[in-house]
């Protein structure tokens, strides 16, 4: 792959980091060190990333937990791997149930969208099929780090911060009274460079240690969430977690102007980055610095999201939509309605029948791309008493019209945002990419590809270049550093542009490309964030 190591039209905030025997990236330095660490002790990849993933449920809470889904993409042994960890509805739960207790919408936070967590089963099928170091060892920096404690890093404290303003009102609730004993136990969030530790993380991470997470789904942990759940009314119980399986699946892709982009298949979201570079490849995109490239790339996310928020749910639930919605003929006929104005964006018609980020690699070739997530900051706010075990609210997402696609059922599977991506050429693995950030994953997703084989940008250049984040209809908003010309140029073709000073928006991504002549490593991290890249 080729770079261009030149000044660019904007600010790249860092330069691109090279190794060759191992590197981990991800927007926490401590867990990319913490990786990096186990690749030194003789661990690969897949090592690595399960080490740093549980890491992050210590160090980066406010984006993700014990209690938090996962999907990863493993390159090893010249094949593409897609695991899909992601939960599904507890057996008891129902739309007439939710709607009984006065919800006309899946609440954000208590029991009603806490769904299986499937990020442990991820850490133990990972290092069960592909790992080389005892699964235990993976997780002995997270149970130090949650023991003895850690200084936050500026963003973890920014946004622990935000999550203790939005849970204020919430402390004379039982239901979360144990979220304020874990996170904020001198009532108030801890601040940066405070040491934040939490003895009963510790324990339970050491249980899932010991047993391979069997703790989490059939023991001592499971028996713990049932009866919370039950003593405040909500519906998960251990038989939900005694059937929990995570699944291996086949990743989907497309081929864009010669590389192959991989996505994990639907319930994930990957499928609309695919749909909109799809569409974009009837185009040529000969400058990026121009509204008519980012007019066109604004419309071909915006219809594939339709297309996306209108389908998109548990795969058993879908038939033949994803193959027609990656044809060629169907790109074309979306292609079709992109024109100078921006549009009001609708689905096509089928045929009739807070999150964290890892990208690691290692010297032997082995490549993961692993995300896992609570979904919106520490999720539900329900913790496990006395477990550290902060439960997500991925079912959040579910809807409670019967006639949608992704409507709640019991034992179903949600449309879930966080979506792992990765990069091969003519069977030959690139490497890893993500960004994360809710429904700014698939535009981030489209915007660092385009960046780097449109425009060949070099990994860091490509996740520093200012970002857009269509919102609705014709609503888009820019970052400061947006060039203002185009966006100006942008709203005299129609669209709502509007600047955002929160660089929060935009997502956290992170990137790893190799060589496969050298087997160099290059790495790109987010300076939206308190990214590093571990190296060797």
């Amino acid at each position: 792959m080729h770079f261009d190591y030149q000044d660019f039209p904007y600010q790249v905030r860092r330069t691109p980091v090279f190794a060759r025997k191992g590197m981990v990236a991800t927007a926490q330095p401590l867990a990319a060190q913490a990786g990096l660490d186990i690749l030194r002790r003789g661990g690969n990849a897949i090592d690595a990333a399960v080490a740093t993933a549980a890491s992050l449920t210590v160090l980066e809470p406010t984006s993700n937990g014990i209690g938090s889904d996962a999907f990863a993409l493993i390159w090893t042994e010249g094949k593409l791997h897609g695991l899909n960890a992601s939960g599904v509805a507890p057996q008891s739960i129902s739309i007439d149930a939710v709607r009984k207790r006065g919800y006309d919408a899946m609440p954000v936070h208590g029991f009603e969208p806490v769904m299986v967590p499937g990020a442990p089963a991820a850490w133990a099928e990972c290092s069960r099929r592909f790992g080389r170091l005892p699964f235990a060892d993976l997780l002995e920096p997270a149970i130090n780090y949650a023991k003895n404690g850690f200084p936050l890093s500026p963003i973890v404290a920014k946004n622990w911060e935000t999550a203790y303003r939005r849970f204020h009102e919430k402390p004379a609730d039982p239901l979360f009274k144990p979220w304020f004993d874990t996170f904020a136990p001198d009532s108030r969030a801890p601040r940066a460079g405070e040491m934040w530790s939490s003895p009963a993380m510790a324990a339970t991470l050491q249980k899932i240690a010991e047993t391979r997470a069997e703790a989490f789904y059939k023991g001592d942990l499971a028996e713990r969430i049932d009866r919370f759940s039950t003593e405040h009314g909500g519906f998960i119980r251990k038989s939900d977690l005694e059937d929990y399986r995570p699944q291996w699946v086949d990743p989907i892709s497309v081929n864009y102007r010669g590389y192959d982009v991989w996505e994990m298949p639907p319930n994930g979201q990957g499928l609309i980055a695919l749909i909109a570079l799809n569409i974009l490849k009837n185009f040529d995109l000969n400058f990026r610095e121009s509204a008519n490239t980012s007019h066109k790339l604004i419309e071909a996310l915006k219809l594939a999201f339709s297309d996306g928020k209108k389908y998109i749910t548990d795969p058993r639930c879908m038939t033949d939509e994803v193959s027609y919605l990656l044809s060629e003929e169907y790109a074309r006929k979306r292609s079709e309605l992109i024109r100078t104005e921006a549009l009001e964006p609708a689905a096509g018609t089928l045929p009739q029948g807070g999150t964290v980020y890892i990208a690691a690699a290692d010297g032997e070739g082995n490549m993961v791309s692993f995300i896992q997530s609570n979904y919106k900051g520490f999720g539900s706010g329900v913790v496990i008493p006395e477990t550290g075990i902060s439960l997500q609210n991925r079912g959040h997402t579910f809807s409670l019209n019967e006639t949608d696609a992704n409507a709640l059922a019991p034992g179903k599977k949600t449309y879930h945002t966080i979506i792992p991506g990765f990069l091969t050429r003519a069977g030959k693995p690139v490497g890893p990419f993500g960004v994360m950030g809710g429904y700014m994953q698939p535009q981030g997703h489209l915007q660092v590809i385009t960046n780097t084989i449109d425009f060949h940008l070099h990994p860091q250049a490509a996740l520093d270049a200012p970002r857009w984040q269509w919102i609705s209809g014709k609503k888009v908003i820019v970052e400061p550093d947006f060039p203002n010309s185009i966006a100006r140029a942008l709203a005299r073709r129609g669209h709502h542009i509007e600047v955002a000073l929160d660089p929060g928006s935009f997502g956290r991504g992170q990137i790893i490309w190799r060589n496969n002549d050298t087997g160099v490593l290059t790495g790109g991290t987010e300076s939206r964030a308190d990214g590093m890249i571990a190296a060797w």
